[in-house]
């Protein structure tokens, strides 16, 4: 049995995260600002209250996370805002950067000494910050973030190499949640976190740093 934390666990996939590791028989640490039912029907460790832009919540997470040891880190949380270049919004972009990528980093500097050597990191980022794949232009703030963020995760591989923590960036595909409004072209979140379980079961130092879809196929950067 494995010890899990997920953040952004309360709803889509975070909380399907949090509902299969269970049933594995994970032990699953669920971090979000609020709880929901669904996520207290679980039955697992919810931490809440939690705001992951802010440095004093996440050492508050911290604190209460003490002397626990986690084999797996899913920083599964963030925002998206839509914008063009008729509406940009900077604050709202800001805030993106802030949520999608600067907090990840902070939590992964706050949590690394609990990860012991073998442990993995998986940051849940989107096929919109490959800049290859990019055909479609628009959604500046979110694509921006979400490059920022698999940069950072490339870094994280190799700084965390020496720890023996394999670091996974993950695509989770179309999925139908609340955040893209269930968009009806969307997978399930069960079918998504099935294909990204998968991806980080296999996950090796061997992989560390590789940008996965959800479907096991290798993203551009």
């Amino acid at each position: 049995m494995a010890t899990f934390l997920v953040t952004g666990a309360n709803r889509g996939i975070g909380l399907e995260y949090c509902r299969q590791l269970q049933a594995r028989g994970e032990t699953v640490i669920a971090v979000c600002r609020q709880s929901a039912d669904e996520l207290e029907a679980l039955k697992v460790r919810i931490e809440t209250g939690i705001e992951l832009s802010d440095e004093g919540s996440i050492a508050d997470l911290v604190s209460r996370l003490e002397g626990l040891s986690l084999d797996g880190v899913i920083l599964n949380a963030g925002i998206i805002q839509s914008m063009g270049l008729d509406d940009l919004d900077p604050e709202g972009i800001r805030r993106q950067f802030e949520v999608n990528a600067l907090a990840p980093l902070l939590l992964t500097r706050a949590l690394m000494g609990q990860m012991p050597s073998g442990s993995k990191l998986v940051l849940m980022t989107s096929r919109m910050g490959s800049i290859e794949d990019n055909t479609s232009g628009g959604s500046y703030g979110y694509r921006m973030s979400k490059v920022a963020l698999n940069i950072a995760g490339r870094s994280l591989a190799i700084d965390l190499q020496p720890r023996g923590i394999a670091v996974g960036i993950l695509h989770p595909g179309l999925v139908r949640t609340r955040m893209i409004r269930f968009n009806p072209s969307g997978i399930s979140p069960e079918q998504s976190v099935r294909g990204l379980l998968a991806r980080i079961d296999e996950l090796t130092m061997g992989s560390t740093g590789t940008f996965w879809h959800a479907n096991g196929e290798v993203l551009p950067w």
